[in-house]
């Protein structure tokens, strides 16, 4: 991810980083970047076929970085002050994984199915579903609940109910792509409320 950004976006990224580790420590910046790797490894996946497709997004600027690292920062930061423990932090770093699973992975498994209309629409549209997705959504917010598990030390009821809360949030990331394919909003404010909804099942996890 690092080696997609341009240098706004790098600076931002280390920025949002050097807050995370001053407020979260060692264990909310290892999963930051744990994040990154995927995110990384999710977008560079199926190069060829995404690039016929015309969908293959190399270059990314701090737009993508703010609305992907913002609220997991926030949260970092508040948590720090108020001391409610790391969940709403995972939940909000496992729902932006679970989006870009679902963005990046599942445009490589057949037609989505836009909410909109249940119509078929081409990969990489806003607000559609597709089997692939989903499952890659699902898989994307588990491999950071696991994660957790040996950075947290959770227990893996905790890292799978982590698992749902980052799925939810990349639901949410599809509902309101149905309004961003209709001019409400954009890609960037869909991350949020994504990275949001994450959050504040975060604080329902006991």
């Amino acid at each position: 991810m690092v080696a997609m950004l341009d240098k706004p976006g790098l600076l931002l990224t280390f920025l949002l980083a050097l807050i995370i580790f001053a407020t979260g420590g060692l264990q909310f910046l290892a999963l930051i970047f744990a994040f990154l790797i995927f995110a990384l490894l999710a977008t560079r996946f199926g190069y060829y076929e995404k690039k016929e497709m015309g969908i293959y997004e190399h270059d990314r600027s701090w737009e993508n970085v703010l609305s992907n690292g913002l609220v997991p920062t926030i949260v970092s930061v508040v948590g720090f002050f108020l001391g409610f423990g790391p969940l709403p932090y995972i939940c909000s770093v496992a729902a932006v994984t679970a989006d870009k699973f679902a963005s990046e992975l599942g445009v490589l498994g057949g037609d989505p199915i836009s909410l909109d209309g249940f119509k078929k629409v081409k990969p990489g549209t806003s607000g559609a579903v597709s089997p692939t997705g989903t499952i890659m959504s699902l898989v994307g917010a588990a491999g950071i609940g696991v994660i957790s598990i040996f950075l947290f030390g959770i227990t893996p009821t905790v890292a799978l109910m982590i698992a749902f809360a980052g799925f939810a949030g990349s639901f949410a990331d599809t509902l309101f792509g149905v309004l961003e394919e209709k001019g409400f909003g954009t890609k960037g404010t869909t991350n949020l409320l994504c990275s949001v909804t994450g959050a504040v099942l975060g604080f329902l996890i006991r």
